[in-house]
């Protein structure tokens, strides 16, 4: 039950925090038999949360030994039957008692069950996938080759955020094809040797490769992110509307960015600075990327108009009420989220999440002792159920409103200046036809 209750705490609190939440290859989990999930770390906490909503499977963690300290932290690690791992960079921590942990891990298995690993071993900000621990391997390999388990699948878990930091970004969870695991004639001490350790880890690395976003260096990503931005907001020529689909998208942008670094990387700076210089004029004409294009009619487009005015006209009201009331609890999440996380992306969110998970049901609870303490209780639990409501109709009221003047822009921009307009509009299909024939002349050699 407690596991239960966490869990629907946690689903609702990344519905809220996240404006949109993609799952693919849902069918790739295999629904009754042993698997290890190998999930990528680039976002501390939020991940294993996301693994642990979205999984078809119930799963269970190994888990840094320092959680198991922290108060608060500690239970909920538990309840969600978390292992304990003893990692050298924890000081003070016993690495040979990670022994226990496998056979417990091993049994756990046994039992049917799942277990979640991060085989980085640390939370990080680097773009690309750190060099992965040997843990998931050893585990798997020694499971399946004394025998306690049969059939065991280890499934790659990615997780793709278009932006860590953000409040109401995206993300996407995407299991990859499962590896199967073969057994081995173990050492003497019970364990796998250290050549099939190596090699399926090797494996585990490739397949969370293929579910991820890996780009060299920062850079590397930023250019990727912007050609990928520029190419889809052609929508009337390719929507690229999923997730999965944007990743893939910036996947295939990856492998020509590194090809064409090293073939011809004069062409490749001359793209990037074509990038640049696009984006530096939408951005003095105040214009994003997925608002540039022709209105179709200006009837309709004021049709549209009038409509989202009207739906404004009546969210205004309880929109913002609920603004004012969670503004405090909002703005100190921001506050400990900058003060806790010491300036590492990575960790932000988790910070955020978690203040919020806190300051604003007591907010609502602040508001319901206000309302019995004004009117009674009738019009305490009507507070308590409208306030958490009018911070949902908020934060979608706000989002309506920067949609709403980002068209009007838009809008404007094309009335008034139609012909910088039309000039941006055939740069950009311009720019998107350089980055087409670049990723064709990348991939083609390769097939």
């Amino acid at each position: 039950m407690t596991r239960r209750i966490i869990v629907a705490i946690l689903r609702f609190a990344m519905r809220v925090y996240f404006r949109r939440v993609e799952v693919v290859g849902l069918e790739n989990v295999p629904r009754k038999s042993p698997v290890i999930f190998v999930l990528n770390h680039p976002n501390a906490l939020v991940d294993p949360a996301f693994l642990l909503c979205l999984a078809p499977r119930r799963v269970s963690f190994l888990a840094k030994a320092p959680l198991f300290r922290i108060p608060i932290l500690s239970f909920f690690v538990r309840a969600l039957d978390s292992l304990p791992v003893y990692r050298p960079q924890d000081e003070g921590e016993d690495v040979v008692r990670n022994r226990e942990v496998f056979v417990a891990a091993r049994k756990l298995l046994a039992r049917g069950g799942t277990i979640g690993i991060c085989p980085e071993g640390v939370s990080h900000d680097e773009p690309h996938l750190l060099p992965i621990k040997t843990g998931a391997a050893r585990i798997a390999l020694a499971a399946i080759s004394t025998g306690e388990v049969a059939d065991l699948s280890i499934v790659p878990a990615g997780l793709y955020y278009t932006s860590k930091t953000k409040f109401r970004s995206a993300v996407l969870l995407y299991f990859g094809d499962p590896i199967s695991v073969s057994p081995v004639e173990l050492e003497a001490d019970g364990d796998p040797p250290r050549a099939a350790v190596r090699e399926l880890s090797n494996n585990i690395e490739c397949a969370l490769r293929l579910v991820i976003l890996d780009a060299e260096h920062k850079e590397a990503l930023q250019t990727i992110t912007r050609a990928e931005r520029i190419f889809s907001s052609e929508t009337d020529e390719e929507g690229n509307d999923s997730l999965a689909d944007e990743l893939q998208l910036q996947q295939r942008f990856i492998k020509a960015y590194t090809v064409l670094r090293e073939r011809t990387p004069e062409r490749l700076h001359k793209l990037e600075v074509r990038m640049s210089r696009f984006e530096e004029e939408l951005t003095q004409a105040g214009v994003d990327p997925d608002d540039l294009s022709p209105p179709t009619s200006t009837l309709a487009v004021f049709r549209h108009l009038i409509g989202r005015v009207l739906i404004f006209l009546v969210l205004i009201l309880p929109a913002t009420l609920g603004a004012v009331v969670h503004y405090p609890a909002y703005r100190l999440g921001g506050f400990l989220a900058t003060r806790f996380s010491k300036n590492e992306e990575d960790v932000i969110s988790t910070v955020k999440i978690i203040s919020a998970m806190l300051l604003f049901p007591l907010t609502w609870l602040l508001a319901a002792v206000a309302g019995y303490e004004l009117l009674g209780w009738k019009f305490s639990v009507g507070v308590a159920v409208l306030v958490p409501l009018a911070g949902y109709l908020a934060i979608l009221f706000f989002e309506g409103i920067d949609s709403f003047f980002g068209g009007l822009r838009a809008l404007v921009f094309f009335l008034m200046r139609r012909r910088f307009f039309v000039r941006l509009l055939a740069e950009r299909k311009a720019i998107r036809s350089e980055i087409m024939a670049l990723d064709e002349e990348t991939t083609i050699p390769s097939q």
